[in-house]
C-alpha cells in the first residue's frame, strides 16, 4: 500500500513546478446557506459553481465560497495538522490520507521583543531627565503563574486564530500537534526511554535534526553548505569525549577526516577566533527550539479548549515521515507529516502564505530614538471607506499609474493612498480608484 502511495506522490508534481505547469493551490472551503461547513472541493468545481449562480464568494483568506441552497451531501470529516515554530509555523488539512489544504504563518514574536525593548529604554531615558512622568514601580504586579513573555504569547494567539477560522468553514474532526520540536531530554540522557528507541525505526533523527538547526545546515570548520553534514566529536570519543549534544556539530566528509582524533585546538590552531566561536556556540542552548518548547503545552491547552480532540507527536517522528515519503522540506508539508501515518498524497503545490501584521499603535504621539516627541496621528482610521491594512485592488485608468494593483493598502486622509504589492510599492493612487476585496485582520496574505 505504502508503495502505491509512493508512486502518486511522484506524479502529484510536488517538486519545483517546471516552466509552464500551472501550481494548484489549496482547494476551496464550502460552507451552505445555512453556514455549515461542506466538504472543501476543487478550484475549478468551485469557479463553476461561481459562474453557474449556485455560490458567492464568502471571504478571500482563506478563499471561502457560500452555497445559496441548504446542503444534503454527507461530509467527510477532516484532521488539522500544525508543526508550530519559532519564526513560521506550518498547518495542513488531511481528509482521507490527502493534503487540501496548507498553510504557513509567520508570527512577528521578533518584532515584538523588539518593540518592547525600545519603549522600555525609552521610559529609563525619561525617568532619568527627571521630568514631569510617573514613579517607577515596584512588586506591585505580580504574573500569573501560566504567564509567557508577550512575543511567546502572540505564538500562541496566532495559530489558535488561524485554527478557529478553518474550524467554521471545515468539519475538522481533530488536530495533530507536533509537540516538541526536538526531544531535549533524549538528548542529554540516551537512556531516558529505555533501549527500544534507540534501537528503533527514529535512531538518530532527534540528535540530526537539532544540529541541523543549531549550526545552521553548515560545515562547522569550512561552513560549507548544501553538501552532505555528518555528525562530528568536537572533543573525539578516542580522547575521552562523550555523545552529549553539546560535544556534537556537523561536519562535511573532508573536515572529518582531516580532523580525525585531533584536538580541535591542535586541528584550529591557526583559526584561534574559529575555535572561541565553535566552544561558545556548542554551550549554547538553541533559541528558536527553546521558544518553541516553552509555548508548547501553552498551545496544547489552547488547542484542547476548541473541543476537538488533540494528539502529538516530537519533530524526529516528523522528520522521519517526511524522509521516508521524499517530500521536500517546507513548514506546511512538516505538518502533513505530523503524527504516526502510513502514507499521504499531496493534492496541491502552493500553500497560503499569511503573515501576522499587527493591528497597529495605539500610540498617539511618536518620538524619535532619543524618547522625545515628533509627530502626532489622528484617531481617525478610516479614510473614504478605507482604513490602514485592508487588502484592496485598484484599477488605475488614467495618469502615470495606469494598471491594475492588488495589495496592502495604507490610507491618508488626502485620498491618496500607497498600495504595497507582491513585487513593489506604488504610492499616490487615488482612492476613487481602489475596491475592498478583504477587511483589515491583522495579516497579510500571499
Amino acid at each position: 500500500m505504502l508503495q502505491v502511495q509512493k508512486a502518486r506522490i511522484t506524479r502529484s508534481k510536488l517538486t519545483l513546478p517546471c516552466k509552464g505547469v500551472l501550481e494548484l493551490s489549496n482547494y476551496v472551503l464550502v460552507i451552505d446557506t445555512n453556514k455549515k461547513p461542506c466538504n472543501p472541493v476543487h478550484p475549478g468545481t468551485a469557479r463553476k459553481l461561481l459562474n453557474d449562480g449556485q455560490a458567492a464568494v464568502f471571504r478571500r483568506y482563506p478563499f471561502t465560497i457560500i452555497l445559496k441552497t441548504v446542503s444534503l451531501k454527507p461530509v467527510k470529516p477532516i484532521q488539522i495538522k500544525i508543526d508550530p515554530g519559532s519564526k513560521t509555523t506550518g498547518l495542513a488539512l488531511v481528509q482521507n490520507g490527502k493534503v487540501i489544504f496548507g498553510a504557513e504563518l509567520t508570527h512577528r514574536g521578533l518584532a515584538i521583543k523588539a518593540s518592547l525593548e525600545s519603549r522600555n529604554m525609552k521610559r529609563r531615558g525619561r525617568r532619568s531627565r527627571h521630568t514631569r512622568y510617573r514613579q517607577p514601580r515596584f512588586l506591585n504586579r505580580r504574573r500569573r503563574s501560566y504567564w509567557l513573555a508577550p512575543s511567546l504569547q502572540h505564538r500562541v494567539e496566532t495559530t489558535l486564530t488561524i485554527v478557529n477560522r478553518l474550524i467554521k468553514f471545515a468539519l475538522l474532526t481533530g488536530i495533530s500537534q507536533e509537540l516538541v520540536r526536538f526531544d531535549l531530554q533524549q538528548l542529554e540522557n540516551p537512556e531516558i526511554s529505555g533501549i527500544e528507541y534507540q534501537q528503533g525505526e527514529l535512531l538518530g533523527y532527534e540528535v540530526r535534526e537539532y544540529l541541523l538547526n543549531k549550526w545552521d545546515r553548515k560545515c562547522t570548520y569550512c561552513e560549507a553548505e548544501n553538501i552532505a553534514l555528518q555528525i562530528e566529536h568536537i572533543h573525539a570519543i578516542a580522547k575521552g569525549g562523550t555523545n552529549k549534544i553539546s560535544n556534537l556539530c556537523l561536519a562535511c566528509d573532508k573536515c572529518n577526516k582531516k580532523k580525525g582524533t585531533q584536538d580541535i585546538k591542535v586541528f584550529l590552531a591557526k583559526k584561534p577566533e574559529l575555535i572561541k566561536k565553535i566552544l561558545s556556540q556548542a554551550k549554547r542552548p538553541l533559541k528558536d527550539a527553546t521558544a518553541v518548547n516553552s509555548t508548547r503545552w501553552a498551545l496544547f491547552n489552547a488547542l484542547k479548549a476548541t473541543g476537538l480532540p488533540v494528539s502529538t507527536s516530537s519533530g524526529g517522528l516528523t522528520k522521519f515521515n517526511r524522509t521516508r515519503m521524499k517530500l521536500p522540506k517546507t513548514h506546511w508539508l512538516d505538518a502533513a507529516c505530523v503524527g504516526k501515518i502510513e502514507g499521504v498524497l499531496v493534492l496541491i503545490t502552493k500553500p497560503l502564505l499569511i503573515k501576522a501584521t499587527g493591528h497597529g499603535t495605539r500610540q498617539m504621539c511618536g518620538t524619535n530614538k532619543f524618547g522625545f516627541p515628533t509627530r502626532h496621528r489622528t484617531n481617525k482610521q478610516i479614510h473614504f471607506g478605507f482604513q490602514t491594512g485592508d487588502i484592496i485592488k485598484a484599477v488605475v485608468t488614467s495618469g502615470k499609474k495606469i494598471g491594475a494593483y492588488t495589495g496592502r493598502v495604507a490610507t491618508r486622509s488626502s485620498g491618496s493612498f500607497n498600495i504595497s504589492t507582491v513585487k513593489d510599492k506604488v504610492q499616490g493612487v487615488s482612492h476613487k480608484y481602489c475596491k475592498t476585496i478583504h477587511k483589515k485582520d491583522g495579516y497579510s496574505y500571499l
